[in-house]
């Protein structure tokens, strides 16, 4: 496995204003305080889509089956790509009131929590559950600083992901393999518009779907290399490969949806698979909701790496923190061991579309997309996701997410990489 995930945090990663404020708070109850609640968990996430609900049952009955007795509330938050629940976090992040165990993701994202002193050293769970050597080293390393790590993962995702309804593209005569290019793929649009069928699924609904298709469009144009040469600043923002990904996003923008700016994320992944549209590149969550929709693997749809990404996966990891100060503090370091756990990992990835986190877990009664996705991700080149705040910081992220939104409608290539580089200025 060519890993290319950072070893450390950045020290210069910002702490987000609201975060500060928290950093000493007052106000939030000891762990495991007494009162009516002393015997429940609070566990806060974005899932709420068919696949991720069922994904997270999955986690809640493992810690349920060890922990009988327990009321496990589901603080989940609607709105793809975390947004909405970020912001209903942070609020409670300021007013002191931290769910019990909440997600984020690694590198860049956990790293704001982990310098404002809200999160738990969660060393115990790793030596009791062996988690350092049955996790890559290097994804323990981007949820850790100073030796000590911080979050414990459930799964990998892969973002660079382009999914295809089998019989719309055989019906255009298009045929998409990984060794198809990114103009090629241009072409398969003008190819699937010329039959009157849709070419592109987009939830332009959510801010994040967008972004991932020029992320992934990115990749493309940079290679791995050159991927980490621009999220570490070594390459400007305004380097030609970024124009030129820019203005092929700005060529395949027309090819949408025309109904996009009303989808979320999954709802488009829907429209996939009742075949209203042809193409969605998007991360492998979109595999679950796909099976979850009844569409069956390689014979209602098929999957290629992002073109021009073969052999690069970008990471998008599950990763649960556990509140420094959890009213139920206990409780939740239960949580990040049994969540750790093999038998739970299996569970959760079945329904979420992801990669067991474990290199331990056995992978052979997971069905054809996830094996291979696991093969990729123990073997190809490993970059960390900007759209889901890994590779860089939540405050670049924003201005990405606000630098596409404005790149959809106006397709000014130039003015959008110059929006990127003075955010990356910062």
């Amino acid at each position: 496995m060519k890993h290319r995930i950072p070893r450390y945090l950045s020290a210069a990663t910002a702490v987000a204003a609201l975060l500060t404020v928290s950093a000493c708070g007052g106000g939030s109850k000891p762990a495991g305080s007494g009162g009516s609640d002393a015997k429940q968990l609070e566990v806060f996430s974005w899932w709420t889509s068919g696949s991720e609900d069922a994904a997270l049952k999955e986690l809640i009955a493992g810690f349920k089956k060890d922990n009988p007795g327990v009321k496990v509330v589901n603080g989940a938050v609607a709105g793809g790509g975390g947004g909405n629940a970020q912001a209903v976090l942070q609020t409670r992040l300021q007013g002191s009131n931290p769910p019990d165990t909440w997600q984020t993701h690694p590198g860049a994202a956990i790293g704001e929590y982990i310098n404002s002193h809200l999160v738990a050293d969660l060393s115990s769970v790793y030596e009791q559950d062996s988690l350092n050597s049955a996790i890559p080293r290097e994804l323990v390393t981007s949820v850790s600083k100073d030796g000590k790590p911080y979050g414990v993962s459930t799964g990998a995702h892969r973002g660079n992901v382009l999914w295809f309804n089998k019989k719309l593209t055989a019906q255009a005569g298009v045929e998409l393999t990984a060794s198809t290019t990114p103009d090629q793929l241009v072409d398969a649009f003008t190819e699937l518009k010329a039959k009157g069928i849709t070419p592109l699924c987009l939830g332009g609904k959510d801010a994040f779907a967008a972004a991932e298709l020029f992320e992934n469009i990115l990749l493309g144009a940079l290679g791995p290399n050159g991927w980490d040469s621009l999220t570490s600043g070594n390459t400007d923002w305004d380097d030609a490969k970024v124009k030129q990904a820019a203005k092929l996003f700005a060529k395949m923008l027309p090819y949408a949806d025309p109904d996009a700016s009303a989808l979320s994320w999954d709802q488009a992944t829907k429209r996939l698979a009742s075949g209203d549209c042809a193409v969605e590149s998007m991360g492998d969550w979109a595999y679950g909701e796909l099976v979850k929709d009844g569409a069956k693997d390689g014979t209602d749809f098929g999957y290629i790496p992002q073109p021009g990404t073969k052999g690069t996966f970008v990471t998008v990891v599950d990763t649960f923190v556990v509140a420094e100060n959890a009213k139920h503090k206990e409780l939740a370091l239960k949580w990040a061991s049994v969540i750790s756990s093999p038998e739970v990992q299996l569970a959760f990835s079945k329904d979420k579309g992801s990669t067991p986190i474990r290199g331990d877990v056995p992978t052979d009664s997971l069905p054809a997309y996830q094996q291979q996705a696991a093969k990729s991700f123990r073997g190809d080149s490993l970059v960390q996701s900007i759209v889901h705040g890994e590779a860089m910081s939540p405050q670049f992220q924003q201005s990405f997410y606000d630098a596409v939104t404005q790149f959809v409608q106006s397709k000014d290539a130039d003015s959008f990489v110059q929006a990127l580089a003075t955010a990356a200025k910062g």
